[in-house]
């Protein structure tokens, strides 16, 4: 859902040093590239009745696995009528994400992260290393998300909606300054719904907050530099079953794979490591 609009303004609002959080990855960086893709299998659960004595339980670790699979947050998981359901929830969160763990090609990418619509997830990765993941809403038909190559620019801590002034927004870092678009945390109700926004969880909205850098201006009308690298891509089946559903039939069929994201970012590669530099030379 687009936000106030902020014509090149630095918005000076970070979270203190040291903050839990931004510390926390639920992928050890350095241990990526050796980690094995575990095989999960998956079956659906319907009705609600069935699916909160599912959830009743489930632990906190478990039932986050199972909103991260169902694209949802923990205020909306038991309104739903069909779940789709991991029958192994001893695995880290990432183990049932659909990005790969380690994408070579992206080595020399210090930062940037993936937003798929189909999928409805994200991926954080540094040089190359998948570091956080978690689920998304994105961009409802009639208002979707654009896809493409974007950067994070401004980030508030709290900034209210443009198209409703009772919507607060958590942990907003803009992408697309022009026409408001960002993400950041708002209800997840497990499919998208935003107003062509990128919905998060709190918990993942602060991690990418801190996490990902604000672009370099000087004054209030000139670009330094970019910040963090975000690419949206795919497009999402609306009127159809939801993807995550045919995990029961097909425990690949969401799988995002090296050559994907290659491919992604093959035509903004040299784009992306200018703007890398500058960034760098900017900080000497």
């Amino acid at each position: 859902m687009p936000y106030a609009k902020n014509t090149l303004f630095l918005l000076v609002s970070i979270l203190l040093v040291g903050c839990k959080e931004q510390k926390q990855q639920n992928i050890p960086q350095d241990s990526a590239p050796a980690i094995e893709r575990v095989e999960v299998d998956y079956k659906l659960i319907s009705p609600k009745d069935s699916i909160k004595k599912v959830l009743a339980g489930l632990d906190s670790a478990q039932k986050n696995i199972v909103c991260a699979v169902n694209r949802v947050d923990a205020q909306n998981i038991s309104r739903l009528d069909t779940i789709v359901m991991p029958l192994n929830l001893k695995e880290p969160l990432f183990q049932y994400l659909p990005y790969p763990f380690a994408v070579p090609y992206l080595k020399d990418l210090h930062k940037i992260i993936f937003f798929s619509y189909p999928a409805q997830v994200f991926g954080a990765y540094e040089n190359g290393n998948l570091v956080y993941t978690g689920q998304t809403n994105m961009g409802r038909q009639k208002d979707p998300t654009p896809t493409g190559l974007f950067y994070t620019n401004w980030k508030a801590e709290k900034t209210i909606s443009t198209v409703n002034d009772e919507w607060e927004l958590k942990w907003n870092f803009n992408i697309q300054n022009d026409s408001g678009i960002g993400f950041h945390q708002y209800s997840l109700p497990g499919y998208p719904a935003s107003h062509s926004c990128l919905r998060l969880t709190e918990k993942d909205a602060q991690y990418l907050y801190n996490w990902a850098d604000q672009w370099e201006i000087k004054g209030t009308d000139s670009i330094l530099a970019h910040g963090t690298p975000v690419i949206v891509f795919g497009t999402y089946p609306f009127g159809n079953a939801k993807p995550w559903f045919g995990l029961q039939a097909n425990a690949h069929a969401l799988d995002i794979t090296n050559k994907d994201l290659e491919e992604l970012v093959s035509p903004h590669l040299q784009e992306i490591l200018d703007q890398q530099a500058k960034r760098a030379a900017l900080k000497q």
